[in-house]
């Protein structure tokens, strides 16, 4: 075997071996931040959710008053509003509250790297959903979706690293 492809390999084990864990932690830390810092702010303290955040996941997600063409709309496209006691209502209020846990509850798995894939797996739905359903446009797609969903699938594809609870419980390689 040439000397050059020796020399090369042996490099490429030691980056792996040093350098991997800390680019996976680093990844997980980055994409953590942008889905932690989002859920934090539907919440006024400790258990207290932010009722304008109900407003927010209404009206400018699902009855903007400038509709975005492929948006998901969940409001009468004649009136831009929601009918009186629409059951539709509780279910965005349900899926508010659920995003704002969970925008909290798997980052901070991702930062501790704790059931890790579960939680890339978890914030990459999110993310396909805000992609499809929100804000269906190419640019927000390229800037900032796809480096979340990249992030994410890598957390997916390589699990958390060795600097992780996973590994130290042995949970993940």
């Amino acid at each position: 075997m040439p000397q050059i492809l020796i020399f090369y390999r042996s490099v490429n084990n030691i980056l792996t071996t040093h350098l991997q864990p800390v680019a996976l932690f680093a990844i997980r830390l980055s994409v953590a931040k942008v889905f932690l810092d989002s859920g934090l702010l539907k919440w006024q303290g400790w258990f207290h959710f932010n009722p304008n955040t109900y407003d927010l996941f209404l009206y400018e997600f699902f009855c903007p008053e400038q509709p975005r063409p492929g948006a998901l709309l969940l409001c009468d496209p004649d009136q831009m509003e929601y009918p009186q006691g629409a059951t539709i209502i509780s279910l965005i209020k349900f899926l508010a509250f659920s995003a704002g846990c969970l925008e909290v509850l798997l980052p901070v798995l991702l930062i501790i790297g704790l059931l890790s894939r579960f939680a890339a797996l978890g914030l990459l739905g999110m993310t396909l959903f805000i992609q499809l359903a929100v804000f269906p446009t190419w640019s927000h797609w390229v800037n900032p979706a796809s480096w979340w969903a990249i992030c994410l699938l890598m957390i997916l594809a390589r699990g958390p690293g060795g600097i992780s609870v996973d590994k130290l419980l042995k949970i993940d390689r």
